[in-house]
């Protein structure tokens, strides 16, 4: 029966699969554009390319006049990006376990506090935000900006790691506890496996999130030697003199990259992620 139910479910489920295809479609061909334009030469009024050409991504080896090194702006961006990842997974992971498991006084009010600050939108605390900054030295500093999208995302994070550390059994802490391991050994090598894909996703998300971060770098972070890649990208499109506009899809491909490879390599942990622990 089994065999035969296979081939009925797949004549099914072609239609949707041809849907999301012609779908998918113009997406993928605008894709295939982008990247074309970035590797051909090309007149206004011509329809198709008249030669190849790799000048259009020369700043991977030649310094624009008036703005940053490439190298150095996607090195900033990965410390950005991954520093503000630790900092939430730490901080979020241990939070979570608290909120969860703890009897921890005004713990009702600390978990409506905490949705409270995630409702405030990061634009509306921008000023206040920058004179914290200007007062303790920290404005246009890199570990400013981070320690700011940290505070920002860490609500977010608490909430998320809250709930899957709610559907771990008790059964599994009360077994480590019984055979003498502290609580903290419990739950770094008990708890924390139960909720693998919880941190995976969670870290995928304020990786991304940061990646693709473009105000509060803007505001608070606005120099060269702190500059990320969407303040980098942005400057092209601000520089009315120098304007390249092919040049300016080829950074936009170059800012996409990281993206796709971080997906390629977490799809199996987004794809497997679920509600909770399991026992055993």
């Amino acid at each position: 029966m089994a065999e035969r139910s296979q081939p009925s479910a797949n004549y099914r489920s072609w239609p949707v699969i041809t849907a999301l295809t012609i779908v998918s479609l113009p997406l993928l061909l605008m894709y295939v554009y982008l990247f074309l334009d970035t590797v051909t030469v090309k007149q206004p009024d011509a329809l198709l390319p008249s030669g190849l050409t790799i000048n259009h991504w020369r700043f991977l080896w030649q310094t624009t006049a008036g703005k940053a090194n490439i190298w150095h702006v996607t090195l900033n961006t990965l410390l950005f990006s991954a520093c503000t990842t630790s900092l939430v997974l730490i901080i979020s992971s241990m939070a979570g376990y608290v909120l969860s498991r703890l009897n921890v006084p005004a713990r009702g009010f600390f978990l409506a506090g905490v949705m409270v600050l995630h409702a405030f939108p990061s634009v509306t605390l921008i000023i206040a935000i920058f004179i914290v900054l200007q007062m303790i030295g920290l404005y246009n500093s890199l570990i400013g900006v981070i320690l700011v999208k940290a505070a920002i995302d860490l609500p977010l994070g608490i909430w998320l790691m809250k709930g899957f550390y709610d559907t771990v059994p008790w059964e599994i802490e009360m077994a480590g506890v019984v055979d003498g391991a502290s609580r903290f050994r419990v739950w770094r090598s008990l708890v924390l496996p139960q909720v693998k894909p919880g941190i995976m996703a969670l870290g995928l998300f304020s990786f991304l999130a940061g990646w693709g971060e473009f105000i509060l770098p803007q505001v608070l972070a606005p120099g060269n030697q702190v500059q990320v890649l969407s303040v980098y990208l942005a400057g092209f499109l601000a520089d009315d003199n120098n304007y390249d506009f092919n040049m300016f899809k080829a950074v936009g491909l170059f800012y996409l990259i990281p993206v796709l490879i971080a997906y390629a390599l977490f799809n199996k942990y987004l794809m497997n992620i679920y509600g909770g622990g399991s026992k055993g």
